[in-house]
């Protein structure tokens, strides 16, 4: 069943023409940072109000990850964007909270309710740990859709002493070894978890999961071969893979990334699946929409800034920018469809 599902995107490629923000000599708020464009509503409703409101403290940036992975590593650079730039009359100051596959950061983001000075940057373990983890009791309809700045990708990585440098050596390599080929991927029944699950149904496998606290910890257990294989997104594998200690065996995208073009998709190799991460911003329940509006124009800015673009290149993220109704829309499509993922693993 697995071959049939797709994950669902809502937007096309990205749109090479965004303007780009230009940088102010000295920038005090983001009214006078932000260009006229990002000062423009982002959503379809012409009722959004003006970003009038402003930061009255340090803003908390919470990151639903460990340190070192994908999702810190963009936490960061919007920081400094921010930072640099003068975006922001206040500092986002991050924080990480991985505890539980993200539950600590939902659960913290969920006490926040009307807190404006509060936000989080997230991934698909949004959709996965309260699915997993009723008993959370949390409902990601309520918290504030501030910005999807991308959507990540994945890549199959084994280190170079493996002697595996296509998939069908992988598959072969694999089931000679059984349950003890070792997986490491970040938490538990996250993206990687879930694609590796879709290896083992999919292609009669019995590799076994290790969850760790983050993507950058899984990368160095890859690096150090205390593991086979991960499933890490390009900029947590990049540097490994560029001093030559991974191999990139294929893409879970539904076409080929520029950075790995020898690299093959499974599509190519007959398999109709692939399978992409958010990158997004969200806020506490209960924002006020003066603040929500001020956290989208920021985002915007920070999305059409050079630097946000370069990063998207060079690491391989998709997707154009979307937020608030369309935002929301997206989530409930992507909750659906994890929800019908971790059902067809369960079956298994």
């Amino acid at each position: 069943m697995f071959m049939n599902i797709k994950i669902i995107r809502l937007l096309g490629p990205l749109a090479i023409g965004m303007a780009m923000v230009t940088a102010c000599s000295s920038p005090t708020s983001i009214e006078s940072s932000i260009p006229d464009s990002a000062n423009a509503p982002v959503t379809s409703s012409s009722s959004t109000p003006a970003a009038d409101w402003q930061p009255q403290k340090p803003i908390d940036f919470v990151i639903m990850a460990g340190k070192g992975g994908g999702a810190d590593k963009m936490a960061r650079l919007m920081q400094s964007i921010v930072a640099e730039r003068g975006f922001a009359s206040k500092p986002l100051i991050p924080i990480n909270k991985a505890g539980g596959s993200g539950a600590e950061a939902l659960q913290y983001l969920k006490s926040q309710e009307g807190d404006n000075h509060t936000i989080m940057v997230t991934l698909n373990s949004f959709y996965t740990t309260p699915l997993r983890q009723p008993d959370l009791n949390i409902d990601i309809s309520r918290f504030t859709p501030i910005a999807r700045m991308a959507e990540d990708t994945f890549v199959l990585w084994v280190h170079k002493d493996s002697g595996v440098t296509n998939f069908e050596e992988f598959l072969q390599a694999v089931k000679e070894a059984g349950d003890d080929w070792l997986m490491a991927g970040t938490g538990r029944g996250q993206e990687d978890e879930i694609l590796t699950d879709f290896l083992n149904t999919t292609f009669d496998l019995a590799i076994t999961y290790i969850p760790f606290e983050g993507g950058g910890e899984v990368a160095k257990q890859l690096a150090g071969a205390q593991v086979n294989s991960t499933v890490n997104n390009p900029s947590e594998a990049l540097g490994f893979y560029e001093e030559g200690t991974f191999t990139p065996i294929v893409a879970f995208t539904p076409e080929r990334l520029a950075q790995f073009p020898d690299t093959p998709t499974l599509k190519e190799l007959g398999y109709d699946f692939d399978y992409l991460m958010q990158r997004s911003v969200v806020g506490a329940p209960g924002m006020s929409e003066e603040a929500a509006t001020y956290y989208r124009n920021l985002f915007t800015a920070v999305y059409e800034s050079p630097e946000w673009q370069e990063y998207m290149q060079g690491k391989s993220l998709q997707g154009e920018f979307i937020s608030n109704d369309e935002l929301k829309g997206y989530w409930s499509k992507q909750q659906a469809l994890h929800q019908q993922l971790l059902m067809d693993d369960e079956a298994q």
